[in-house]
């Protein structure tokens, strides 16, 4: 072929502007062919909404790219090596991974082609302050998130690179061929998809909504939050782009936080890669777990949305819908499940994760964990969120629990939090809508109780990673 011939191989960075990995290959070649490997191992377990979410994402990159983009499926170790070689590619480059499969798929496919003589490199990453980079003054990972976040601040980023002139991807690859069409079972109505969608959405909440950020964020009725969860997973967007944009007032400063949660619980698992299934807190593996026929069918009223709480069956049916909750939600539909219902973060984190267009491993993780009160948190477990106040608090005239709970729909105000009360009245009772699964105050009870037995089940030796 004669010239100088790079792959670009896009992961979790479907993005042409400030994109270091591709900068560094389209300045170091003549030609760069773009590539996507439909990876089994991270299908699988994905979920048809992320499934579907990515797809999507991949048509606009390649509508991007004029229709040029490589799609092959199957092990990345194989299908980089073999295009590599079927395009005398010396080198792939890519944005770094730091999610654990991630890592060891990146060192599988490094070891293929460096024995063919070829490299892997690794530019950027898809943080604003990558995992690993900063630490304590003892040189150890940070535990807490206050002292990350001013270490990150302390940090900085980079400022923001444009985009590329028009990239010289070389055409006709051999093999090119799409992967099946998403599944059908998909919720109906994902969100615009791609980089000028991601950058509308951005444009959009900077302008209208990031000012009100502090008050407004927690309040699930009002539709103010940013909606960037699946651009920044999935990169049509980078953290610094808005990082860049955002001054030192409250609504943005507590955007920025927001952010740096996200990198925090990335350098969390990047630094304690077991905490996908092993409390972070080993402290807490004496917590006694809820198991089987009651409290499998109580799982499943919980995943159904019919607990009887209203704001719980609310998020949870919306997670059914349209594959997203709102984060309020989600750390209410938590700690119903972990400390109302007694039953393992765990099996909560997978069914997140299995509906979730946004599904992030570090995030969704140690946000169950923070919840459940085995994760970073200095101070975790006694925080037991009372489902109704949290619903009177933060859904005040009760609009959102309207929204996704029909059958409390003729109840006005607050009173569709508390539909019980209105079954004292034959005109006001909620028809066919569950009464309360559990008692939130004995279930309260017996959650601290068993925080205080843990200690009898624990083997010697434990404590805090």
């Amino acid at each position: 072929m004669g010239d100088s011939i790079g792959i670009m191989w896009f992961r979790r960075d479907l993005r042409l502007a400030d994109n270091p990995a591709l900068r560094a290959a389209l300045a170091a070649h003549d030609h760069v062919i773009a590539l996507f490997v439909h990876d089994p191992a991270f299908v699988g377990p994905a979920g048809a909404n992320r499934v579907a979410y990515l797809h999507a994402t991949l048509d606009a990159l390649d509508a991007d790219l004029d229709a040029k983009l490589v799609e092959r499926s199957g092990a990345p170790e194989a299908i980089v090596a073999e295009l590599a070689a079927e395009v005398e590619a010396p080198t792939v480059y890519v944005t770094d991974d730091f999610g654990p499969k991630g890592r060891a798929r990146d060192l599988a496919v490094e070891r293929g082609l460096l024995a063919a003589g070829r490299t892997l490199a690794r530019i950027g990453s898809p943080y604003a302050v990558a995992p690993g980079t900063v630490s304590t003054q003892g040189g150890t990972p940070f535990r807490v998130f206050t002292p990350f976040s001013r270490a990150w601040r302390d940090h900085g980023w980079d400022d923001p690179a444009p985009a590329p002139p028009t990239a010289p991807v070389l055409a006709g690859v051999a093999g090119a061929g799409r992967p099946p069409t998403p599944p059908p079972e998909a919720s109906s109505g994902l969100p615009p998809v791609g980089e000028a969608a991601a950058h509308r959405a951005a444009d959009d909440f900077l302008a209208r909504h990031v000012e009100g950020y502090k008050q407004d964020r927690n309040r699930p009725d009002l539709d103010v939050t940013s909606r960037l969860s699946p651009h920044l997973k999935y990169g049509t967007i980078h953290p610094r782009q808005l990082l860049g944009r955002l001054s030192d007032a409250s609504g943005p400063s507590t955007f920025a936080s927001e952010l740096a949660w996200r990198d925090f619980y990335a350098d969390v698992l990047f630094h304690w890669p077991q905490t996908v299934r092993q409390n972070f807190a080993d402290k807490m593996d004496g917590l006694q777990w809820d198991v089987g026929a009651l409290a499998d069918q109580r799982f499943e009223a919980w995943c159904a949305g019919e607990t009887g709480y209203p704001i719980v069956d609310a998020g949870m049916r919306q997670l059914l819908a349209e594959g997203w909750m709102h984060n309020r939600v989600r750390m209410i539909a938590a700690s119903f499940l972990v400390k109302d219902l007694h039953i393992d973060w765990r099996r909560g984190a997978a069914w997140f994760m299995r509906h979730l267009y946004d599904g992030d491993l570090a995030s969704n993780t140690h946000g169950w964990q923070w919840t459940a009160g085995t994760g970073t948190d200095a101070a975790p477990f006694f925080r037991v969120f009372n489902p109704t106040t949290q619903g009177l608090r933060f859904d005040p005239d009760g609009a959102y629990v309207r929204r996704y709970v029909p059958e409390v729909g003729h109840l006005a105000g607050p009173a569709a939090h508390e539909p019980w009360k209105a079954a004292a009245d034959l005109f006001g009772a909620a028809v066919d809508y569950p009464n309360p699964i559990v008692d939130h105050a004995a279930e309260r009870d017996e959650a601290l109780a068993r925080y205080q037995q843990r200690e009898t089940n624990l083997p010697q030796g434990s404590g805090t990673r």
